[in-house]
């Protein structure tokens, strides 16, 4: 059967190329088109004249985005001022740019020549700067401070302030009252401040890309951003477009190319929407990667090296590469074999998802091929990559090693035995965050649904340089980092959003709303951390989520005598509301007493009709 569905996927890809020279690349593929990006004028927070002369601005946060000058027209006799212009995202000191801030984060030098008449000053930015930017708004880069010397006599600084220099902030439509959070945690709180700001801020480019330094679509980076989009954004657009561009311009990391699935359930599940799906369904079919199965159903991209065909069907021409995490350090000391866990995880959630997905439209068939294969690769996932005595996963066959990674990915995934949860989730939170700012991602997803939501928060604001709170406190960006630090990656740029996890980690999690069925049908709200034995980190918290139904608010927090939860659903969607049952078990729905479904440390309650309902559960 196997053989079969290999041939079959070869056939319809040598038809589809064959018959495009450029498959997916006609712009009628797409099932939606970009909007126009806006420019936004952002006046500075503080303006001064140093002691040499040179005035200080800053604009707060840093954006991508122009700088505009205005002065007072020269008079002829007057002109030919030349005026040093530095721009830059990170400080010397109080109120100087750093001039080598290191690694790929930004500092630029130029200057401007004051001309007869002339009043208004657009400074010019690098030919790198123009990357990926339409001509209607040009090049832009990250900054957030300026340096302007030599400025003509009589110059102040109150002026500069009030209408004389402003940053022209580039971003994609963004309503950023479509999204609210907060907590008791004022850590957490400034987490999702940077967090959501930095999924506004990297929207520059009417794709999702990485950073500054490349500006290139990745599937991994594109995934984190897409959740985080969902969650800040009340628009659908981008992350469509994204994942529709990526199927065609993939990466060479294997995982990346996988997550082409992740990242289109993604897009059904969000919006309900089958259009996307339909149009590039045979593509995600590919993209599973079961081309390169073998008869256990695990994949390998070394033994047998990848053929053609698979390559053909997943739109790359390159060598596939296993990559874990990134950058290399950050793997946890993770041995890099031909049959890798982490690789085999994602298959195994990727066959699962495509399965649903045949589902969703209506391709029976296919559903339950794909159900039978996730089950081989479950099973031998679960056989031949655990360590026997430990319970643990190692990190691909023949090693003798158990990383993070290995173990967090099949537990963020839902691939754990019931009987070995525990052991391997202690595992996975006893190694902390030992992971890229990327794999936290998943180390959150794994500690929040495993019952450890407490350990979680305590992972993003801890201190010391591998947490979020080192971005905000310590490091002082204002757009999320590409790793931790730069001593764990020299070349890092200040302003990466697949570092911006808890956009859509502390909203899902915390909050605990995400959607049960395809387009909020119904939502699942289970604020996760409240449930944890450790009741200190979060008293209460607050929020809306938007949803293509229309927002959902909830407000919770504990008492010394139970949980309450305040809940308003848009028209046509109903909630499962789990809630934590230390304090009891008597649970009521609108003031009236419901039976409630029991699990360990939860129940579970069904709540239907829109608008507003209140729930609480105690003694």
């Amino acid at each position: 059967m196997r053989n079969i569905w290999r041939l079959c996927c070869t056939l319809l890809v040598v038809t589809f190329v064959g018959n495009s020279a450029a498959p997916g690349l006609n712009a009628q593929t797409y099932t939606v088109q970009p909007k126009a990006r806006v420019k936004e004028i952002i006046k500075p927070v503080q303006v001064t004249k140093r002691a040499d002369g040179v005035f200080f601005v800053d604009f707060g946060r840093a954006a991508f985005g122009q700088l505009e000058l205005e002065i007072a027209a020269p008079a002829d006799n007057e002109a030919g001022r030349s005026i040093v212009v530095r721009l830059g995202e990170k400080l010397a000191d109080a109120d100087h740019l750093d001039r080598t801030p290191g690694g790929s984060v930004r500092f630029l030098e130029t200057a401007v020549v004051t001309a007869p008449g002339k009043s208004t000053y657009q400074i010019e930015l690098t030919k790198a700067d123009a990357r990926r930017m339409p001509d209607d708004i040009g090049a832009v880069m990250p900054f957030r401070y300026v340096e302007l010397q030599n400025m003509p006599e009589g110059t102040a600084a109150e002026d500069l302030a009030a209408r004389g220099v402003r940053q022209i902030a580039v971003h994609y439509p963004f309503d950023g009252n479509a999204a609210e959070f907060v907590c008791s945690d004022d850590k957490l709180n400034a987490i999702w401040a940077l967090c959501k700001y930095s999924i506004k801020a990297t929207s520059y480019a009417g794709v999702f890309v990485d950073g500054d330094r490349e500006r290139k679509p990745y599937e991994a980076d594109a995934y984190v951003n897409q959740l985080g989009w969902y969650y800040c954004n009340d628009d659908t657009t981008l992350p469509r477009y994204t994942h529709e561009y990526l199927i065609t311009h993939p990466t060479w990391p294997t995982e990346w190319i996988m997550y082409s699935v992740l990242t289109g359930w993604n897009d059904y599940l969000y919006t309900g929407d089958r259009a996307s799906l339909k149009a590039w369904y045979t593509d995600l079919k590919a993209k599973t990667l079961r081309g390169l199965e073998r008869e256990d159903g695990l994949i390998s991209t070394v033994k047998p090296p990848v053929s053609a065909s698979v390559n053909r069907s997943v739109h790359f021409n390159g060598k596939l590469r296993d990559i874990v995490d990134w950058p290399v350090a950050e793997r946890d000391g993770c041995e890099m074999l031909p049959v890798n866990s982490v690789v085999n995880a994602f298959h195994c959630r990727s066959l699962t998802l495509m399965a649903n997905m045949a589902d969703a439209l209506g391709k029976s068939d296919d559903a339950a091929e794909f159900r039978q294969a996730a089950a081989r690769t479950l099973k031998s996932l679960n056989t031949k990559l655990v360590d026997a005595n430990t319970g643990l996963y190692v990190d691909g066959e023949g090693s003798g090693h158990s990383s993070l990674h290995a173990n967090m990915f099949p537990l963020a995934f839902g691939l754990v035995p019931a009987e070995r949860r525990e052991k391997v989730s202690a595992f996975v939170q006893g190694r902390g965050m030992a992971c890229s700012v990327y794999g936290a991602q998943f180390l959150m997803d794994a500690l929040f649904d495993s019952g450890r939501g407490a350990d979680a928060v305590q992972l993003m604001e801890a201190p010391g340089d591998r947490s979020w709170r080192h971005m905000v406190e310590d490091v002082g960006t204002t757009i999320t980092l590409e790793a931790w630090d730069t001593r764990y990656k020299p070349n890092e740029d200040w302003n990466h959003a697949w570092g911006a996890a808890p956009a859509n980690l502390l909203p899902r999690n915390i909050l605990g709303v995400e959607p049960l069925e395809p387009g909020y049908g119904k939502v699942l709200v289970w604020p996760r951390c409240a449930a944890a034995a450790d009741l200190s980190a979060v008293a209460w918290a607050r929020g809306k989520v938007p949803t293509v139904k229309g927002p959902i608010t909830v407000d919770w927090r504990h008492t010394a005598d139970g949980f309450h939860l305040a809940l308003e659903l848009p028209p046509q969607t109903s909630a499962l509301v789990r809630l934590p049952s230390q304090w009891g078990e008597q649970t009521q729905v609108d003031g009236k007493p419901v039976t409630a479904t029991k699990h360990d440390a939860t129940v579970d309650v069904e709540v239907t009709g829109s608008g507003k309902h209140e729930l609480s559960v105690g003694r």
